[in-house]
């Protein structure tokens, strides 16, 4: 195990983030906030410690698939603790393991969150915690690999156990400008969504704020109520669109960059995953109206953007959807398990899979009407391997073992089975709210430290995709090869 090089590029992460402490501290000098000097302090810290692991040499500059394991998980702890240290200095939030499972939160883009004060905070610390949205979205490994060249040796390894979704394709022959391509997208959706939001009366400290909660898919916001605080349709409507878009997979803006619009329409998981959003909220919708009938374009606009943030797993809220009929609910809480495209900022099981599980429903019907047919799995008319099949088979298998055995987990909690369920879903998912004890107006402050913990590592698993975690846990990852 080249460990030198583990190291070097965990630090070379290290420094990268005690750069973006950066813009935090000067939120925090313009408003003239002690914060600002929590922000410097943490840098020189941090900034040290990087440099510090930058020193240590390694016998090779090549990263293998081991290392890159340990480099994703590694890196993710690394940048969580010390991306929690200006929570817990600053005082915003007294106990280290809540900063931990805040920053956790953030930068896996779950928003799940321990604070039951929001708005009373700083504006540096909240800037910071919405940031870690941003950082985490597309994966702050592919952030490094776009901005520092010198680690695109082996950068592959690290891009195929960092990026969401069950197949890793570049864009580009080498990785940097791979990485590159993915983030001009991102900054350009994310300038995009910054002034539309502008245009709706937000300051543009708060258009950036929820802009980072928006592109990264992560849902923090600076008020207590949310967006719906903002009462406003504009704005509801801005960001349920911005949620959206950023549910689609990156590379497809890359492919309308480049005029590839045919790429675009035969993208059969972009057209499942509208069909799904579209299918979804017309259900809520009439159900909604069926129920209360109210305003038939305020009704549209809250299960629109409600399906929008529970599909994507931002974690946004308009209104209190535990209020609404069961069917309602039911429908928000299957979305649960559907989550973005893959190579998009969303979290969850992903539409990729789910059409890879309709289609293999519908090859074992063909198979038992036909027995002698051969009938293929084909996405984006491509025949996937075995290997693929496989893959996503064995994800939904570790997937419902992992939900099985944390909802029993969480249970000695004290918590009933749709709490205890809906907290594992909500974190393992990157969601953030979920139902009961964890819904859309209560937060995860009252779990106990170990809960805390256990559902920090669920946040991890959920956005490193479970089996880059899962096997840092087996005892043959650790044994060397002779």
């Amino acid at each position: 195990m080249n460990y030198g090089i583990i190291a070097k590029v965990i630090g070379s992460l290290l420094i990268f983030e005690a750069i973006m402490f950066a813009p935090a501290m000067l939120v925090g000098l313009l408003y003239d906030e002690t914060s600002a000097i929590v922000f410097l302090g943490v840098m020189l810290l941090t900034l040290t410690v990087g440099l510090v692991l930058q020193k240590i040499s390694g016998s090779s500059k090549s990263i293998r698939a081991k290392e890159a394991l340990i480099i994703v998980a590694g890196g993710w702890l690394a940048v969580s603790f010390f991306g929690a240290l200006p929570f817990y200095f600053s005082g915003a939030i007294p106990s280290m393991m809540d900063a931990f499972f805040e920053t956790m939160s953030g930068l896996t883009t779950t928003g799940a969150t321990i604070l039951e004060e929001i708005e009373g905070l700083d504006k540096g610390i909240l800037f910071w915690r919405s940031f870690t949205h941003w950082l985490g979205g597309m994966g702050i490994l592919v952030l490094t690999l776009a901005v520092l060249p010198a680690l695109g040796v082996g950068g592959f390894q690290i891009f195929k156990a960092e990026t969401p979704g069950p197949v890793a394709d570049k864009l580009a022959p080498k990785m940097k400008h791979t990485a590159t391509i993915l983030y001009t997208a991102y900054l350009g959706i994310t300038l995009l969504e910054t002034v539309l939001l502008m245009f709706g009366g937000l300051s543009l400290y708060e258009a950036l704020v929820h802009t980072f909660g928006t592109v990264g898919t992560g849902g923090f916001s600076t008020l207590n109520a949310s967006i719906g605080g903002y009462h406003s349709a504009y704005v509801q409507w801005v960001i349920a669109i911005f949620m959206v878009a950023s549910g689609i997979n990156f590379s497809l803006y890359y492919a309308l960059y480049r005029n590839r619009l045919r790429d675009i329409y035969q993208n059969e998981e972009l057209r499942f995953y509208l069909l799904i959003i579209g299918t979804a909220t017309l259900l809520i919708f009439f159900n909604l109206q069926w129920e209360y009938h109210g305003s038939v374009f305020t009704t549209l606009r809250h299960a629109f953007f409600q399906v929008a943030s529970i599909t994507t797993t931002t974690g946004y809220a308009t209104v209190d959807y535990e209020v609404w009929p069961q069917f309602s609910q039911s429908v928000l809480f299957f979305l649960m398990f559907v989550g973005g495209c893959a190579g998009s900022t969303g979290g969850s099981i992903k539409v990729i899979r789910l059409l890879v599980l309709v289609k293999l429903i519908r090859r074992e019907i063909m198979r038992i009407l036909h027995p002698r047919a051969l009938v293929p799995v084909r996405i984006h008319h491509r025949m996937l391997e075995p290997d693929v099949i496989a893959s996503v088979t064995s994800f939904y298998i570790l997937y419902l073992l992992i939900m099985a055995v944390g909802t029993m987990l969480l249970s000695l909690e004290g918590l009933d089975l749709t709490s205890s369920f809906s907290a594992v879903a909500a974190t393992l998912g990157n969601i953030g709210p979920g139902f009961g004890f964890v819904g859309p107006t209560q937060n995860y402050a009252a779990f106990s430290t170990p809960a805390k913990g256990l559902m920090s590592l669920f946040m991890l698993m959920g956005r490193l995709e479970l089996f880059t975690v899962f096997i840092l846990m087996t005892p043959d990852f650790w044994k060397e090869q002779a």
